[in-house]
């Protein structure tokens, strides 16, 4: 069974689905209203909503005939919890590259220590 960051993932590696986010992220809509933009069919945007809804990314709930979905961020809170370590070893790597750059620019021979890794 994966696990909920790896199902994250999952559910966000599709653009269609992304687009649903990202439109949830403005408020409430019903299916008819998510499927506007996209050339597919409502039954094929009820299957991305399964997936994000399995994913805990969006919510459905019933006023009598309407359905409408809404974003859930938790999901998304951990990811980016998760890609926040990442992010800051770039920065650092970047940092260093920053460093050796300016001294090798300014003629300086770097140390041992100063290359960028």
């Amino acid at each position: 069974m994966p696990d909920q960051l790896s199902t994250t993932f999952s559910a966000l590696a599709d653009p269609t689905r992304r687009a649903i986010l990202a439109r949830l992220a403005s408020g409430e809509a019903t299916v008819t209203e998510l499927a506007e933009p996209f050339e597919m069919s409502l039954p094929a945007v009820s299957k991305h909503l399964k997936v994000l809804q399995r994913a805990g990314l969006i919510a459905r709930g019933r006023e009598a005939q309407w359905r409408p979905c809404r974003l859930e961020a938790a999901p998304l809170q951990d990811a980016a919890d998760w890609i926040e370590h990442y992010r800051r070893f770039w920065e650092e790597s970047f940092d260093r590259l920053d460093e050796y750059l300016k001294e090798v620019q300014a003629g300086q021979k770097p140390g041992p220590n100063k290359r960028p890794r």
